[in-house]
């Protein structure tokens, strides 16, 4: 059984609105949750993403997914900021599907959330292998396969 999850979606940028209906962001995150969580996804345009990104990380451009983690025991608490303008660049300069990007970004910031890194090296490979088992189980393509990408 999935882990409960209290949902707020937010669009600051609507261009992609059709493609996050709530019950698949509700699914795509739960598929990564390993404990209940509390989460806000805010789809943001490129100017507020290089802003978050610029205040919060150091770095000067928007990003594809930014993860704000409050709490991961006893229940996840964070809010994932996805920029539309991103994701679908990168969807579209790798040849996939962008509904299927954004799966994959709530994934990944479902699992930063929980505690995963991929900026360390010994961890990195294991937040990719659970992200290609989530994103598998979802019946996604493997956002690390070389024709994923």
């Amino acid at each position: 059984m999935k882990p409960e999850l209290s949902l707020s979606l937010q669009f600051a940028d609507p261009r992609h609105r059709a493609l996050l209906p709530r019950h698949k962001v509700q699914r795509w995150i739960r598929a990564a949750l390993e404990l209940p969580g509390e989460i806000t996804v805010r789809i943001v345009d490129a100017e507020e993403g290089q802003a978050l990104n610029r205040d919060f990380r150091s770095k000067d451009y928007a990003t594809n997914v930014l993860t704000f983690d409050y709490a991961d025991e006893p229940v996840v608490q964070a809010d994932l900021v996805i920029c539309a303008e991103v994701v679908e660049r990168e969807a579209r300069e790798a040849g996939i599907d962008i509904a299927a990007h954004y799966a994959h970004m709530l994934v990944h910031g479902t699992l930063h959330a929980q505690g995963y890194d991929h900026e360390v090296d010994d961890e990195a490979e294991a937040m990719e292998a659970r992200e290609t088992e989530v994103m598998l189980a979802l019946g996604l393509p493997d956002p690390y396969a070389a024709t994923a990408r």
